[in-house]
């Protein structure tokens, strides 16, 4: 069993470091992501940098990331000694500290999104939910991102779901810290919005003054 849990600790690691919007954007489009935009290797700075359809594969796959990491413990039946999101966990920090770019990374938010999908798909998508509706009121991605995966953090204490409750704490942590430079920016009232939603409306509404 001990090895059994190390090799998945190594796979989830080595899955979470797999620096998709980087190798797509450097081996499809010749560009390196790390020089555009806001320099994240993630999926928002993918679809401002290299487009909608990039966006969108790397969206994929970095969820895919995290939800194969997670799965592990179910595909070799021992899910009820080994708790998913403890492997996935370490997905996460690869996507993060990437070995596959000298220990630099994304913000952990569709990794993460990924892990709760293999655990519970039923709170994947509330997570989802919530990250839409945030999104449609802020125009911001990072406001989103942060108010989805703290949601799915008080849902897991308010139903005594221990385990969940301390890895979304982890994974809060992660990606508050990863959105430091945001949070600065979404204070100052200079953070990047999408182009539709509430908040870009009336941004645009005031600058139109």
């Amino acid at each position: 069993m001990f090895f059994k849990i190390i090799g998945m600790i190594i796979i989830a690691y080595l899955l979470g470091s797999i620096p998709t919007g980087l190798w797509i954007g450097k081996y499809i489009y010749h560009k390196d992501i790390r020089k555009l935009g806001s320099g994240n290797i993630g999926t928002t700075n993918t679809f401002r940098t290299l487009g909608f359809k990039a966006g969108v594969v790397v969206l994929f796959i970095d969820i895919l990331k995290g939800t194969l990491a997670a799965s592990q413990p179910y595909f070799l039946g021992i899910s009820g000694t080994v708790n998913p999101l403890l492997i996935g966990l370490f997905a996460s920090l690869g996507h993060t500290v990437s070995i596959f770019d000298n220990f630099h990374g994304g913000k952990a938010v569709a990794t993460s999104a990924g892990i709760l999908l293999a655990y519970n798909p039923l709170l994947f998508v509330v997570a989802c939910l919530i990250f839409i509706f945030v999104l449609c009121l802020t125009s911001m991605v990072s406001a989103a991102s942060m108010v989805g995966i703290s949601a799915i953090f008080i849902i897991a204490l308010f139903i005594h779901a221990w385990i969940l409750a301390i890895v979304a704490g982890i994974l809060t942590g992660v990606v508050f810290y990863r959105h430091r430079s945001n949070i600065h920016r979404i204070l100052s009232g200079k953070e990047s919005m999408v182009s539709f939603g509430l908040g870009y409306y009336l941004r645009e509404k005031k600058q139109n003054k």
